[in-house]
């Protein structure tokens, strides 16, 4: 296939929200193998909302089965709009027969698709089928379909989007049912419209909560509140776990569009879910989940690249795939209140960091809206963790002396604090995307001991002959956090130990400071020097960095108030 020929494309993604979360990284793959093309995603409605806001599409047409596009008729229409498109390009993602049929109705002229469901006669390219001798993660069958296309390297982790306004709207309706825009939040996610038989016990589900509620409390000190999510039909179910609950309890079944059910999930600081369409939003926004298996194959749609909890209970006859248990439901029933409440202790230095004293050392008076706008990026390996080459384990994750209370002062003074890395390590095969993910679940896990969070973690896994765009010093993952976060560039800072920091920075118009702790930091800046590229600030190590930005930070004035 000539790539320089295909200016547009139609992708048919899955009907179920779950899979289409864990379609999400071959669809940013589309992009990525296509750059220049434009993309129009064609699903339904549920996806359509899920996926508005993606950065990979550039329009999405609704494929309305119920409405105006039921029956043999409205498949004809349907094929009729796709034609008026012109499309040089069909990725059938959606397995179904109908998928490869109405893009042959709609003459599209390649027909792109897994040789599934006796439809190979309608694809001009039919992809065969991945081999049945291991288990294929959902996330990888979705990817791997793309290798043909010239698809390469291991799948990312799924992620979504919401907008600000999305989220500042879910923290008004937790305010108004009083739980404060600074309170921890339990979700809770009882229900399964796949069916009875993916669905954990009610009154286990409420007494892990109020188990975790007492620990949470005890260990930050902080209010916490719970949602329960859960689709329509299922109130009644949310409100039998609500009044058992001993808490303020929103009861959100039912009662949230698919764009709401994402920020209300995203607002969580741990999340107890079936195996369903929300326990992939959930893994998507990096929620600290517990999920319990029963029916359904956790090797196949397992949340993907995060350090989730996963509770089943090994019978023989699961996985089943039923959508109702024609005997005793023992994968369910076999599930403890002990099991899950285990599960979610380990969660809980993420969930509720410790409040711990201040060390003596960085006790000094800071105006806590100081830095209110301010960004400050941070590279990992050799600023935040010593740089060892590659880190291959979560084991092997360790912050260098100070990092966690310089940090702490920085969140303390208002700041936002974002990661971007490179880690060409899982480009050469070094590591795993899932290991990876594992590795960055142990970072925050100890920022959170200094009740430090991320908000944000960007991560280049491409090989360096790869010629992306994000890895340093290319501004790709810069331009995302501007673009996802709203990111002022003319108030930000970037802390890094490496020329490609420094080049980033200057890149992108940010202040660059360079530390010294990463394996060549006298060499780099005698580099940086000679090719007149000086970083703003030198400091020994991030401590350092971070009193050099308190200081800069806070009698800078921000763009508005700079004089003409």
């Amino acid at each position: 296939m000539r790539k320089e020929g295909i200016h547009r494309i139609v992708v048919r993604g899955p009907n179920w929200l779950g899979d289409a979360v864990m379609c999400e990284p071959a669809l940013s793959q589309v992009r990525t193998i296509f750059p220049h093309a434009e993309i129009t995603l064609l699903v339904k409605p549920a996806i359509a909302d899920l996926l508005a806001q993606h950065p990979a599409v550039n329009r999405t047409l609704v494929y309305d089965d119920r409405g105006r596009h039921a029956g043999l008729t409205g498949k004809w229409t349907l094929a009729g709009v796709l034609r008026r498109h012109r499309f040089d390009l069909a990725i059938l993602f959606q397995n179904a027969f109908e998928a490869a049929l109405i893009s042959f109705l709609a003459g599209i002229p390649r027909r792109f698709g897994y040789a599934t469901d006796g439809r190979s006669l309608f694809l001009t390219d039919p992809v065969s089928l991945p081999s049945r001798n291991g288990q294929r993660h959902q996330v990888e069958y979705y990817w791997d379909l793309l290798k043909p296309l010239g698809g390469h390297g291991s799948a990312p982790a799924p992620r979504l989007f919401v907008t600000p306004e999305e989220s500042a709207s879910i923290t008004k309706r937790l305010a108004d049912a009083g739980i404060g825009a600074s309170d921890l939040v339990i979700g809770v996610n009882p229900g399964s419209t796949y069916g009875h038989a993916k669905r954990w016990l009610p009154d286990r589900y409420a007494e892990v909560v109020n188990r975790v509620l007492k620990d949470m409390q005890a260990q930050s000190g902080a209010r916490v509140g719970v949602a329960i999510l859960g689709a329509k039909g299922e109130e009644r179910l949310g409100q039998a776990i609500a009044e058992q609950i001993k808490t303020r309890t929103v009861v959100c079944s039912g009662q949230t569009t698919v764009r709401e059910l994402m920020a209300l999930v995203k607002r969580c600081q741990l999340f107890l879910t079936n195996d369903t369409g929300p326990m992939h939003v959930a893994a998507a926004f990096k929620v600290p989940l517990v999920a319990v298996f029963g029916p359904t194959d956790w090797q196949t749609t397992s949340p993907y690249g995060v350090e989730a909890k996963l509770v089943r209970q090994p019978v023989s006859c699961a996985p089943c795939l039923l959508r109702e248990c024609p005997i005793d439901h023992r994968c369910m029933t076999g599930v403890t209140v002990e099991q899950v409440y285990g599960a979610a202790l380990q969660h809980l230095p993420l969930a509720a960091p410790l409040l711990l004293p201040e060390p003596a050392s960085s006790r000094r008076s800071i105006d806590p809206v100081s830095l209110a706008g301010v960004t400050v990026f941070l590279d990992r390996d050799g600023t935040l963790n010593e740089d060892t080459g590659y880190v291959k384990s979560p084991e092997k994750m360790a912050l260098l002396p100070g990092v966690g209370a310089a940090l702490a002062r920085l969140k303390q003074a208002g700041a936002r604090l974002v990661v971007v890395t490179n880690q060409s390590g899982v480009g050469r095969g070094y590591i795993a995307a899932k290991d990876l993910e594992a590795i960055h679940a142990k970072l925050r896990q100890l920022l959170a001991e200094d009740k430090v969070t991320l908000d944000g973690l960007y991560f280049c896994p491409h090989h360096p002959d790869d010629q992306c765009n994000c890895r340093k010093p290319a501004p790709g993952m810069i331009e995302r956090a501007v673009a996802e976060l709203q990111v002022d560039l003319s108030r930000a800072y970037l802390i890094g130990d490496s020329a490609r920091d420094v080049e980033l920075a200057k890149q992108v118009g940010v202040q660059s400071l360079l530390v010294m702790t990463g394996p060549s930091g006298t060499e780099t800046l005698a580099d940086l020097t000679d090719r007149g590229l000086s970083p703003d600030h030198v400091a020994d190590a991030l401590p350092h960095a971070v009193e050099w930005i308190l200081a800069h930070a806070t009698c800078r004035p921000a763009a508005s108030q700079v004089p003409l």
